[in-house]
């Protein structure tokens, strides 16, 4: 079910927003990992359908928004989830920012900078932006830029732009890459309940404990909007695997039978990341191989929601390097093949992006 819910298994998206609407939001720590999260989950889907939808048409926008970490998400959520999650980031970055130096006097005097400069002359890149800051007098080093950037997106001022012409991510003022009427303004606590209701959408069955590590947010406020769920009898209590979780009171009678469904999903996708333990996605025997430690999350090869095999790229993509957890069975090696040639043809059709840190 929980398969189901994240597009990785069943029918399969056929745009990107509708890819996105399911799925809620795709993890973007790697812009090239999250097209192909998006290709796991839609059909006929290419590499230049996902540049048009996020460099032209802005259909979804890559931005820092749960754990404060890099997300693609719809247009429409971009400015309500801003709002409720960056005043949380900003406040747990204080520390870091005092560690780098940065006293209120400089981030003021950075932001301004940055939103001048990017009003005057964007889109522009971390290191474009970094030069114009170095040019004012201060001298951005180290995580400082990257640092500076996102506090500007978690204020609401900035957000991804398009891709320039060498491939690198830039950056472009918020209000003038979104029109003004893309999204309404929630306060906290329906912010919060709507952001339940799309993780339960997304992710169900799951429990609190789920949410609130998906979210980042702080447990008083991911208790309270699960609880009005609850009283509003829009989500049902149940089990699963000896833990309380709950599901959408829409889907109480669906039943997902096992079907073979074959997918090849990236580094860091939603699916490993959505969920407080891995029990569910990830045998304890392999866990080490899929999170082999240093932060890394390999691709891994799915079978209806289970992990069976991790994989990587070679020869430019136009093929893959398995590495399974035990005998794959002809049906599963014909799924994967069939991945296989997707993901080349996927590949083929123009770049996706640079990896960048979250």
């Amino acid at each position: 079910m929980r398969a189901h819910s994240q597009g990785i298994a069943g029918l399969r998206g056929t745009s990107v927003p509708d890819v996105v609407e399911r799925a809620f939001a795709v993890q973007a720590q790697d812009a090239s990992s999250a097209a192909l999260g998006l290709r796991a989950r839609a059909v006929d889907l290419t590499a230049e359908t996902v540049n048009r939808a996020t460099n032209v048409e802005r259909s979804v926008v890559r931005n820092w928004f749960m754990r404060g970490t890099l997300y693609l998400v719809a247009a429409a959520d971009v400015k309500w989830l801003t709002t409720l999650l960056g005043p949380v980031f900003l406040k747990r970055s204080t520390r870091r920012y005092r560690e780098l130096g940065l006293d209120d006097d400089v981030l003021t005097r950075a932001e301004d900078l940055i939103t001048s400069a990017l009003a005057a002359e964007g889109p522009l890149t971390r290191a474009e932006l970094a030069e114009r800051l170095a040019w004012a007098g201060l001298e951005p080093r180290g995580q400082v830029p990257f640092h500076l950037v996102r506090r500007c997106a978690l204020l609401g001022q900035i957000c991804h732009g398009p891709t320039n012409d060498d491939g690198e991510a830039t950056f472009v003022l918020l209000d003038d890459w979104l029109p003004s009427d893309r999204g309404a303004a929630l306060d906290v606590d329906s912010s919060t309940v709507e952001l339940a209701r799309r993780y339960l959408a997304s992710h169900a069955p799951a429990a609190l404990e789920d949410f609130t590590t998906w979210s980042g947010l702080p447990v008083s406020m991911t208790r309270k909007a699960w609880r009005m769920l609850e009283d509003a009898a829009e989500s049902v209590a149940c089990e699963v695997a000896g833990q309380r979780c709950a599901l959408p009171a829409k889907r109480v009678t669906e039943t997902a039978e096992p079907a073979l469904d074959v997918r090849l999903l990236p580094a860091y996708d939603n699916y490993l990341v959505g969920y407080r333990t891995r029990a569910l996605s990830v045998a304890a025997p392999y866990e080490q191989q899929v999170w082999p430690g240093g932060g890394q999350i390999r691709p891994t090869v799915m079978v209806d929601g289970l992990a069976c095999a991790t994989w990587s790229k070679q020869d430019r993509g136009r093929s893959v390097a398995l590495t399974p957890f035990g005998e794959l069975t002809d049906d599963v090696l014909a799924g994967i093949a069939a991945e296989e040639t997707d993901i080349a043809r996927f590949l083929e059709t123009g770049p996706v992006g640079p990896p960048e840190s979250s």
